[in-house]
């Protein structure tokens, strides 16, 4: 098989196309003849060394959403059939095949079946962002109809599929943006109000739009400074979610609040090999949401394929990309 491959760590340069044999197939997983996958900015990191420990071995096959048609079926398989159209998160790390390539092995406990009223194109875009948004929302939270919920970045992956969420959850929806047109994308979403952040503090937000009272719920997509300035929204007994909450940061203001912070770590079931039925099972309500018109993807417009996969790593990492990036297969 054709596949887009890393041998060396380094700028979107570093990808080639190489012939490999086709995956073998073994219990418990199915063949997936790969039609689409996205970019998430962990694929970035791993390609760019920064996640090293976490990448395969060269030369490696990154990209762990996927969505493509059954080819195989191992033994133990009673969920999936050949010709099933399936979509996931499956692989790109340590000793699981990735997504740049025709052909993706992948655990079927890792995948359901394609939402039937999106292409496969949209589907590449839904497996990591939606896990981890409804790990945020429903598992570490169990957000509840009319609490008050700031989502950061809401145009972005996991923040434009977290507004329809929540939305659809009967929570009352806040969003940051960085434009008037992201802030109209973000309303068409769900979002009752948005916050250009460039030009509005967190004090003036917060008294704005809660009476100064703060946020039931602060969903952080991006770390950093960021995870501050949520803490700083969170109301009293609160939630704050992070799922990039690996930097130090100073706790008084939760403890002040006696608010909680949770922290969403959506690869560790990939990584580590537990409770991967978990995400199989999130991503058939996922579809189901989708299929009933709850939820749809933000996909950007620009078009890629497999062969130009440098230009759509350069795009994610330009910060210019809205919603979710596709990558088309050979």
């Amino acid at each position: 098989m054709k596949a887009q491959a890393i041998s060396s760590f380094g700028a979107p340069s570093v990808f080639e196309t190489i012939e490999l044999p086709n995956p073998q197939i073994k219990p418990g997983y199915v063949l997936i003849r790969v039609v689409a996958t996205s970019v998430n900015p962990v694929d970035c990191k791993v390609r760019s060394g920064k996640y090293s420990h976490i990448s395969p071995p060269f030369p490696a096959i990154l990209h762990s959403d996927v969505a493509g048609i059954v080819e195989q079926v191992g033994d133990d398989v009673t969920e999936f059939a050949v010709g099933d159209e399936v979509y996931g998160c499956a692989g790109g790390f340590l000793n699981e095949c990735g997504a740049l390539a025709e052909f993706m092995l992948a655990d079927a406990q890792l995948i359901a079946k394609k939402p039937k009223t999106l292409s496969m194109v949209e589907a590449a875009a839904l497996p990591l962002v939606s896990i981890t948004a409804w790990e945020a929302l429903f598992e570490k939270v169990k957000i509840q109809s009319g609490q008050k919920i700031l989502i950061h970045a809401g145009t972005g992956g996991v923040g434009h599929i977290a507004i329809q969420l929540a939305k659809w959850a009967g929570a009352e929806v806040y969003t940051t943006v960085s434009s008037s047109d992201k802030a109209d994308i973000a309303k068409s979403l769900g979002a009752k109000e948005t916050i250009n952040y460039r030009f509005e503090s967190v004090q003036d937000y917060v008294n704005r739009l809660t009476n100064g009272k703060g946020f039931d719920i602060v969903f952080d997509t991006i770390g950093g400074e960021n995870l501050d300035k949520s803490l700083a929204a969170v109301a009293m007994y609160g939630n704050v979610i992070s799922i990039q909450a690996t930097s130090n940061h100073d706790l008084s203001p939760l403890h002040s609040k006696s608010a909680s912070l949770h922290a969403v770590f959506m690869l560790l079931p990939l990584l580590r090999d537990i409770q991967r039925e978990r995400h199989g099972k999130i991503l058939k309500e996922i579809a189901v949401l989708a299929d009933e018109g709850y939820l749809k993807p933000l996909i950007d417009p620009h078009l890629f394929y497999f062969e130009n996969i440098d230009k759509a790593h350069t795009l994610l990492e330009s910060g210019k990309a809205v919603g979710k990036i596709v990558v088309q297969a050979y």
